[in-house]
This record gives structure tokens, sequence and C-alpha cells, in this order.
């Protein structure tokens, strides 16, 4: 049956993780301790107080003295660490920083849930954090609604971003009305749970705080061991598929140390600020940006990772509907047999996709055409 371009052009909106093929490669001799970590201070607005402050941004920082750097990405409700295979796949080779987003982990935020994180929002702090970690110019890596981010990073700037490579999500480019996710989940009604963190997001807010446990291996569930079939069907409630008294066990493609990692990370401010992504006011703000500057195209090279087992939506069905290779002509697909967290389900395919791509790049030059490029932002 065919799919409504419109709604189609705010798929990554209703994007959540509620599958995933079981991990092929131990995590064992991976270590989330051993990594060198910075903060970087940036400035954000709180819109709802009409107020500038700054924020502080956690992230991973390896390798800085690699002639070419990495800046990884995650969705929700992820962190850093979801990166933790590529990180010690590519650390020899690349400048890599991975971060914590705004209001994740021990990053903080800067107080408005509701209009205060969006996308160009987000793009200003990963262009501070690269600034902070001496970067000029960086490929872009991203999943879910951290691949969300990764495009328009690279829409708006070029001249940072040389690259971008993304899991899940294809390119969903302005150009069309905004729709709301009201509008959407009368078509997908998966999408009811959007709903309910939208319209009661301190209500969802207090329940997911209230078992972080619960709430995270709900969502970070395997093919092999998936959620209730009513999971995400919900306008009043995330967890009540499970019932109020349902153990959920441990996450299947996660080592102890990283789900304990993880819960640990989530209990320092909750879900406080991590449903930023939903909110109506972010999204329409999101998407009015990004319409009315009108540079749809992204020229530079480009991968897109699409996992064939995602029961959320078949994504290269839905990049061709978008016309995603019109707008990124550089674009370059692979597939793989996994489902939503493929970066951490099928690392070894993942990281083979991922490392013939970035062995196909031109060489990097930093004196010819970054000085000559256009500074989207300055033509506001």
């Amino acid at each position: 049956m065919a799919i409504c371009f419109s709604i189609l052009l705010t798929l990554f909106s209703f994007v959540v993780a509620i599958h995933g093929s079981d991990v092929t490669t131990s995590t064992e001799e991976l270590s989330l301790l051993n990594l060198p970590k910075r903060i970087a201070r940036c400035h954000s607005t709180n819109r709802k107080e009409d107020v500038n402050v700054d924020i502080y941004i956690h992230y991973v920082d390896v390798n800085p003295s690699a002639p070419r750097s990495i800046i990884m990405v995650h969705g929700w409700p992820g962190l850093w660490s979801n990166w933790l295979h590529q990180i010690y796949a590519f650390k020899d080779e690349y400048h890599i920083v991975a971060l914590d987003q705004r209001g994740f982990g021990s990053s903080t935020h800067p107080g408005d849930v509701q209009s205060s994180g969006t996308m160009f929002d987000l793009v200003g702090d990963l262009e501070c954090v690269l600034k902070d970690a001496g970067i000029d110019s960086a490929i872009c890596l991203g999943h879910d609604w951290g691949a969300q981010v990764c495009w328009e990073a690279a829409r708006m700037r070029p001249d940072i971003f040389e690259a971008v490579a993304v899991a899940v999500v294809p390119y969903i480019q302005s150009s069309g009305p905004f729709v709301p996710m009201k509008d959407l989940a009368a078509h997908l009604p998966r999408l009811a749970y959007q709903i309910y963190f939208s319209d009661k997001t301190e209500e969802a807010v207090a329940e997911l705080n209230k078992n972080i446990q619960k709430s995270l291996r709900s969502v970070y569930r395997s093919v092999n061991d998936p959620p209730p079939e009513e999971f995400l069907l919900s306008k009043s409630s995330f967890l009540d598929a499970y019932g109020p008294h349902q153990e959920i066990r441990p996450i299947p493609f996660m080592s102890t140390e990283e789900e304990n990692y993880l819960i640990k990370q989530y209990s320092l401010q909750g879900f406080k600020h991590t449903l930023i992504f939903y909110t109506h006011e972010n999204r329409y703000r999101s998407w009015e940006f990004s319409h009315n500057q009108g540079n749809h195209t992204i020229t530079q090279p480009a991968l897109a990772i699409y996992p064939t087992e995602d029961p959320v939506a078949d994504w290269v069905h839905a990049s061709k509907l978008l016309q995603s290779e019109r707008y990124v002509p550089n674009l370059v697909v692979e597939t793989i047999p996994a489902a939503h967290w493929v970066q951490i389900e099928k690392p070894e395919q993942f990281n083979e996709a991922l490392r013939r791509w970035l062995n196909n790049l031109p060489k990097p030059n930093k004196h010819t055409e970054d000085k000559e490029r256009i500074h989207i932002n300055d033509e506001l």
C-alpha cells in the first residue's frame, strides 16, 4: 500500500528502537572506563524564558593527533556509549569524538524541553564540541535521531561537515509541508506514544523515571526477545504494555558493563530533557528553519546503512519514496540483516561497511575549497 508522501517527509519523527538482533561480537574486550573524556562549554538559549544559557556537553575524545575526525551522534534513548564498537574499531586511524547530546547523561540542557532542543540547536552543539576538541572538519556519524542531526549538520554547515554517515534514518528534506504528529498517528497507530511524549511530556518523564532500568530495557529489545505486541500503541503510557509488575530481561545485545553504565548515566538527570525530539514546538521550529532556508541538497559524500529487519519501517523503500538520492547525489547505500540497533547488534558488518566507505572518501584538503564555501548560517 502506498504511503502518503507528506507522512514520509517527517518519517524521522517516529523512529524508536523496539527490536534488534543479538550481538555476534563479544564486548568483553571493550571498556567504557579507559577512554578520555572532555567537557565543552556551549552557548544555548532557553526560549521559554528568553535567556541565554551556557550548557556543558560531555564527550569522549580519542586520538586527537589523527589526521581525520569522526563525530558520533546517538539517538533516543542513547548515549555516546552506543558507539563503543565503532570507537574501538576506528580509534587508531581517526580522531574520534562521541558526545552525549544535551540533556542526556551528564550533558546539561538550557531547561526548556518544549522549544530549546531543535535540530539547529543540536547542530550548534556539534559545532561547539568540535571547536572545543580543536577540529576544523569532521565526518558526522549518526544513529536514529542522531542520524537526523547529522543530515541537518551536513546541510547547514558543509564547510565543517565534510561527509555524513547514518544508520537507520534516511535524509528527509523539508521542502514539503509540516505534518503534526496527531495526523501521522492517524495513519500509523504505532506513533501513539509520540503524542503522549508531546502532549503529556511531564507525565511521560515521570513514568520513565519511575524505573529507569525497566524503561531502558523496554526499548532495547531484540528480534529474539521482543516487546509485547501492544508496545508503543498507547497515548497515555509508554510502559503499560509490559504491565506494572512485569520484570524485563537484560538488554540482549549489551554486556553487563554497558547496560549498567547506561542505567547509571540516565539516573543522573533522568529522562527530563531527553524528549526534546518529540515536542511539537521543537519539531515545528526544526522544519520551519530548514524549509525557509531552501537549501535542501547535501552534496558531500554520504553513507546510509539500513537494517533490513527493523519492524518500524522498510528503510530502503522509504529512502526511495523520499527521493533521498535526488537530494543526496553522492549517497552510498548499504543494507545489513539486523534490526534497529544495527551498530551494536551487528558491529562487525556495520564496521566493515563503514570502513569500506571511509576508505573511498577523497583525501581532505583544508586549504582550498573549505575557505571558499558559503557558511549557510551566515546567510541568516
